[in-house]
């Protein structure tokens, strides 16, 4: 697997579709923190999406859609000047899974959210932006439109395990959408994702994750990427923050930790399996980057 398939895989990455809201007229609703990472698209019509803390509204346009990857309030409105009402009573009468607010139905918005395992903060959410938009007319939006569309159908005619079909959808939306927002803007994202998008970091990236039990030296990894040990060291460290090898050690102390969680391996097993050659020597890293021990590691109650 590519690194970005491997860390949506490690934090079990799902999906959960929400009521769809209809609107007309004049309206304005206000949304407390969505729990994970929400997400929305304008089917009909057009509305200002305001997030605390960010600055201007953004316009969305008919077929525009956008993730929200912080806990941040937000509001859906028609324009400016009209008081949001809360959105948890305009839900709660929701029918057939549609909810409705203002007079009439010029705008139609379907949506949901993304949830994840440990560690997603760290490895995936702290590189994004808290807004990502990406609008109908971009050229290479067309495949999340294509998901987006094949959402709305299955939730339109209800064909059989529609629901399961549209979540994997949902995911699937969710993996072009973070394709096209590092293409188009990967200044706005930090971390090992922004190293995707800098060719000689992404080959390194990838020979690491296509093995990462294996010994891996700078030198190595400057020969898979066609470039200098110097210059690999010093791209790979403006973008992701760290050395390739400190990048290695925390990605196999992930793996570990999945391992410790959903498995009865052996520590000893899970080191072997991930690159070290005792328990001691994970031990030893598993600690460092950790603050605690594999064996205590495995004794916490699960993280949310």
């Amino acid at each position: 697997m590519d690194p970005l398939e491997d860390v949506l895989a490690l934090l079990d990455t799902r999906s959960q579709l929400s009521t769809s809201l209809v609107a007309g007229g004049r309206w304005a609703v206000r949304f407390e923190p969505p729990a994970g990472v929400k997400f929305n698209t304008v089917r009909r019509g057009s509305s200002l999406l305001e997030v605390d803390g960010t600055g201007e509204p953004i316009a969305l346009a008919e077929g525009d859609c956008y993730l929200l990857t912080r806990p941040r309030r937000f509001t859906l409105r028609s324009g400016p000047g009209v008081e949001p009402v809360p959105a948890g009573p305009v839900f709660a009468r929701a029918v057939d899974g549609v909810a409705r607010t203002g007079d009439g139905d010029d705008v139609i918005l379907m949506g949901g959210s993304f949830s994840f395992g440990a560690h997603a903060q760290e490895l995936l959410l702290d590189a994004l932006p808290p807004v990502i938009r990406v609008p109908a007319d971009t050229p290479q939006a067309g495949a999340v439109q294509w998901a987006l569309t094949a959402i709305g159908d299955e939730l339109a005619h209800r064909p059989l395990a529609s629901t399961l079909v549209a979540e994997h959808l949902a995911v699937v939306m969710l993996v072009h959408v973070l394709r096209l927002h590092l293409a188009r803007e990967p200044e706005t994202v930090s971390g090992w994702l922004a190293g995707l998008a800098e060719p000689a970091v992404a080959a390194a990236l990838t020979a690491l994750h296509a093995d990462p039990a294996r010994p891996w030296t700078v030198a190595e990894l400057a020969h898979a990427a066609a470039v200098s040990r110097s210059t690999l060291a010093a791209r790979f460290k403006k973008t992701v923050g760290q050395s390739p090898l400190e990048y290695l050690t925390r990605w196999r102390i992930q793996l570990a930790a999945r391992r410790l969680r959903q498995g009865t391996d052996t520590v000893a097993a899970i080191a072997h399996a991930i690159g070290y050659g005792s328990e001691s020597a994970l031990s030893v890293a598993f600690k460092r980057v950790t603050g605690m021990s594999p064996r205590d590691y495995r004794r916490q109650p699960t993280e949310a």
